[in-house]
């Protein structure tokens, strides 16, 4: 018998922006996604380079930079082809599939009165065809795909108003698919607002003057229309799960020097701060008083701390693919030690990093540490005893296409079958793991840098960075190795 349980949810994790294309068909409206160029692995240097202000959408809108390449209005062609991708997903055997929907396809405005059908099609059909195979949809409400125009008029997520409009969006699908679906995440990562305020929330960042005061408002929002639509959920259906999703840097400390401990502890706690809301239904002391101390004046009412208290998520699900060291080596770093979260942006948030001499690490700079992956699965278990669900893990790899189109991916494998057993480790010790899901089951556009070449999948697609290609599918080795994962559930990793 095998430690994973029977129901065991195997399978893949994508995003409608870096999936489906057809920005333009099917009544669909801009999302934030769509303003986003691409830029070389050289220039970019493989830093997320998402941000994006409000004067560059603006020319974009009118029509220049039009000798630029966007590839996520592109995708890798799901919209066209999701009934040969998901019969490819049936084949390797899943039992899961994690999407998102696009918000803009729905309410391509964000706050029109009526909603998009030809969108809401598009879904019906994409969950009929994961039903008549038995996979189970995972569905994201919001992952990196705010419809722009909700940026533009009302500065995105930094405005409460906002939530109404999420609200009407998620009543709309939640009654809709209320047969068809189970399982629900209302947010992406949430915890990327710290970070992408323009990617996860649509919010022009630089129209603020207190840059961190205006994050922490906008995460509150979230926070609140997480429990607001948790609360919505449970009134249309009580069969509906739903869970909150981190994505996770688990952080150890750089040596036993005390105030390298110190300043690990409170990098994860930026972690916990999430699902201290959305799993307790409560604000840690730590967050009030990181808010005093710098002089944030956040609108939080009495009102929305009780719907944060009554509403708390089933389950917890969190994306993991490294882990960091923290220490404080210099005075920037002690500096943050007494800091709730580091400052904000890519650049500014890795001073925090150690190389860990222990790890190697990918192309991308990723430490491969699949024993951190067991170390988070355990202190979320130990600190908030919910089922848990590894929503995304993989590697992001440039993978090679063979004459006869194969692609041996031993290196992928590797990583995923090591992953796997420490997940698997987790189980053995009581671990109420419920599912895997990992992330890119077939090659799509990367979230933060919008590379094809930078490949997750088991399934190979011929396009590149430019959108050259044919599109065409072709199962790389580790495609047959998961199906043999999910056959023997879990048993054969070999």
């Amino acid at each position: 018998m095998s430690v994973f349980p029977k129901d065991f949810l195997w399978g893949g994790a994508t995003a409608a922006n870096q999936l489906e294309g057809a920005y333009n068909e099917g009544g669909k409206g801009w999302s934030t996604a769509d303003m986003v160029k691409f830029v070389s692995r050289k220039d970019s240097n493989g830093a997320n380079t998402e941000t994006i202000p409000l004067d560059l959408v603006n020319e974009i809108l009118k029509g220049e930079h039009e000798d630029e390449y966007y590839p996520k209005r592109w995708g890798v062609d799901f919209y066209h082809r999701y009934k040969e991708d998901i019969a490819l997903f049936a084949e390797m055997g899943f039992k899961a599939f994690r999407m998102s929907i696009n918000w803009a396809r729905i309410f391509p405005n964000g706050d029109d009165e009526y909603p998009n059908e030809e969108g809401l099609q598009f879904y019906d059909q994409v969950f009929d065809e994961c039903l008549k195979y038995g996979i189970e949809p995972i569905v994201t409400l919001s992952h990196y795909e705010t419809p722009l125009n909700l940026g533009i008029k009302y500065g995105g997520w930094s405005n409460r108003k906002v939530i109404d409009f999420f609200e009407k969006y998620a009543r709309c699908v939640f009654t809709r698919y209320k047969d068809k679906v189970k399982y629900w995440m209302p947010f992406n990562e949430i915890n990327m607002m710290l970070h992408l305020p323009y990617t996860a929330g649509a919010v022009f960042i630089e129209q603020h003057e207190n840059e961190l005061e205006t994050i922490f408002q906008s995460l509150h929002y979230q926070m609140l229309a997480s429990a607001i639509v948790t609360k919505l959920a449970r009134e249309i259906s009580k069969d509906f799960k739903i869970g909150s999703m981190l994505g996770m840097s688990y952080y150890y400390p750089k040596s036993p020097n005390p105030e390298d401990i110190l300043a690990a502890q409170y990098a994860n706690r930026v972690n916990y701060f999430f699902l201290d809301v959305e799993s307790k239904g409560e604000y840690p002391n730590y967050a009030w008083s990181y808010f005093k101390k710098n002089g944030l004046k956040l609108d939080i009412t009495e009102e929305d701390l009780k719907i944060i208290k009554e509403n708390t998520v089933d389950y917890i699900s969190f994306s993991y693919y490294y882990s960091l060291c923290a220490g404080s080596a210099n005075e920037k770093q002690e500096k943050r030690l007494v800091a709730f979260v580091p400052e904000r942006g890519f650049d500014e948030f890795h001073p925090m990093k150690v190389a860990n001499p222990y790890l190697k690490a990918t192309e991308w700079g990723f430490q491969i540490d699949p024993i951190g992956l067991r170390v988070a699965i355990n202190e979320v278990w130990d600190r908030y005893h919910k089922p848990i669900i590894i929503s995304e893990n993989g590697l992001g790899v440039l993978d090679t296409l063979t004459e006869d189109k194969k692609v041996h991916d031993d290196y992928r494998i590797a990583y995923l079958k090591t992953h796997i057993e420490q997940m698997k480790e987790c189980i053995k010790e009581g671990v109420d793991v419920i599912g895997y899901t990992s992330w890119g089951p077939i090659d799509i556009v990367s979230a933060g840098t919008s590379e094809r070449t930078k490949r997750y999948g088991y399934i190979y697609v011929d396009a590149d960075d430019y959108g050259n290609g044919t599109f065409d599918r072709y199962k790389k080795d580790s495609f047959y190795w998961y199906k043999k994962v999910i056959s023997s559930n879990g048993e054969d990793l070999d």
